[in-house]
């Protein structure tokens, strides 16, 4: 039933916490744009996968360039993005008509491995859902107006994506209203009364946000080449 596999790259976001013009997904690491990157391991762990690509709308036609000129011709959808991250997501959701296993990923993690992304699957198939997660390395407090006070780490897991479902289970959810808590998939998911399955991430899965994450990013694939 769920032998499709769809892959939606959210690629919406601006390079301002970048300090760069161009949007952070078009980037470079060791030559070879961010969201390249990105799709590299999605095809490597699936062969089959459908690639929806959303975008901001002044750049589509670059990422299909961008894609062409690299031989991704085939199994690919581009759609604009949203005002928010839900409405981003929706534009991509409106794309499927078939029943299908669906990843939706951040383009910016882009040091995700295949065997994470079939992990996901796997799991999804079983269970509905499968959020990457990994437990907090940091000591946490919490804010409680203008005090403070310590939280158990053990208790804390940070969240990661490709966060990944039944088709059916994540189209139902997003047929909801907006709402500001609506900050990844899983809490539509849950809002909409399905429970949230956690499955082991990678600690390397980070996502590049500033320009120190560039640096670690080519620190990793090049540790990895070697």
């Amino acid at each position: 039933m769920y032998s499709k596999k769809i892959a939606i790259i959210v690629a919406g976001g601006t390079g301002q916490r970048m300090g760069s013009v161009l949007p952070k997904q078009f980037l470079t690491i060791q030559g070879k744009p961010i969201l390249l990157h990105t799709i590299d391991q999605f095809v490597a762990a699936f062969t089959d996968i459908q690639l929806v690509i959303v975008l901001p709308e002044g750049y589509i036609q670059e990422g299909k360039e961008l894609l062409q000129n690299n031989g991704f011709t085939k199994n690919i959808v581009f759609v604009a993005g949203g005002d928010t991250r839900f409405q981003s997501v929706k534009n991509g959701l409106a794309q499927i008509t078939e029943s299908a296993i669906v990843f939706v990923h951040d383009a910016v993690r882009c040091l995700l491995t295949p065997a994470l992304i079939q992990r996901c699957y796997q799991q999804a198939l079983e269970k509905g859902s499968a959020i990457p997660a990994v437990s907090s390395t940091d000591t946490v407090r919490l804010l409680k107006g203008e005090k403070n006070e310590l939280y158990n780490r053990e208790s804390v897991m940070l969240i990661q994506t490709p966060q990944t479902f039944q088709s059916d289970l994540l189209l139902a959810a997003f047929n909801q209203s907006y709402m500001p808590s609506f900050t990844d998939e899983a809490n539509v998911i849950e809002a909409n009364g399905q429970p949230v399955n956690l499955v082991e991430g990678e600690f390397e899965n980070i996502k590049i946000t500033r320009p120190l994450d560039l640096a670690i990013a080519e620190y990793i694939l090049a540790k990895r080449a070697n």
